[in-house]
């Protein structure tokens, strides 16, 4: 009983703003040698890092990763530029996958993946720079992706790692109602469904970096998959929800 009352008294939350105070403090990272990418970070809450991986390939998610940070507080990293191909208009170019040592391309199965000494030292480059962010145990992490996928169109997938399915359950409803809170006010903006594993099946299921990535790392992770709409036309918006709803989702570390 008692925990239902701050599940809802959480919730009850969700009509204002709410904002973690972090460290402000700004480390410098130097472009990797040989690799025409960058890993930037900024420290603030220990032990919670939001994260961008792909922040120039998967459009506007270092934007909204950036903005994300500024509102809540928390450590963040975002990477860009680690593309091997070119976009067309075809489709997306090879990239190496940063939070994972391969090599792929969006919207191509994992099958198509592969290793390689660079894709390993990018990793371990973005490893690196989320541990110093984090600045010690990574309690919560959450990586913010992008997609264009017809399936995907209309709905938010969140990928997660130490949640069981009750509490995925009580993190769908809590964005559902902060969604739904927002969108009162942005009556034109569209109503993405939400799904969060364990509780619902997703397309998306980050396999490759829970088992190989950066996923191997947090005791609680949530990696979050945004439709184009949710990242272009209506990124105020949903960067917003997104913000009130990571700040409620992310434990905070012993002692603060």
């Amino acid at each position: 009983m008692r925990s239902r009352r701050r599940f809802w008294w959480a919730i009850s939350l969700a009509i204002g703003p709410l904002v973690v105070a972090g460290c402000a403090s700004e480390t410098s990272f130097r472009e990797i040698d040989g690799v025409p990418g960058r890993i930037s970070g900024r420290t603030g809450t220990r032990g919670i890092v939001i994260a961008a991986p792909h922040g120039t390939s998967d459009a506007r998610t270092g934007d909204i990763v950036a903005e994300l940070a500024r509102r809540t507080g928390f450590g963040v990293v975002i990477a860009t530029g680690f593309n091997l191909e070119p976009d067309t208009r075809e489709g997306a170019g090879r990239r190496y996958q940063v939070n994972r040592p391969l090599e792929g391309t969006p919207g191509q199965p994992p099958s198509d993946e592969v290793v390689s000494d660079i894709a390993r030292h990018v990793y371990e480059a973005y490893e690196r720079r989320v541990r110093e962010v984090a600045r010690g145990p990574l309690a919560f992490y959450a990586e913010i992706h992008g997609n264009n996928h017809r399936d995907a169109t209309n709905r938010i997938e969140i990928a997660t790692v130490g949640i069981d399915r009750e509490e995925a359950f009580r993190l769908r409803a809590l964005l559902e109602l902060i969604r739904d809170a927002h969108l009162r006010v942005n009556r034109e903006a569209p109503r993405l469904e939400i799904l969060v594993e364990p509780a619902d099946t997703l397309r998306y299921a980050a396999s490759g970096a829970k088992r190989d990535g950066i996923l191997r790392l947090p005791q609680r992770a949530l990696h979050i998959e945004l439709p184009k709409v949710a990242r272009t036309e209506w990124r105020e918006t949903y960067t917003a929800i997104l913000a009130d709803f990571l700040v409620q989702a992310a434990p905070l570390p012993a002692g603060k």
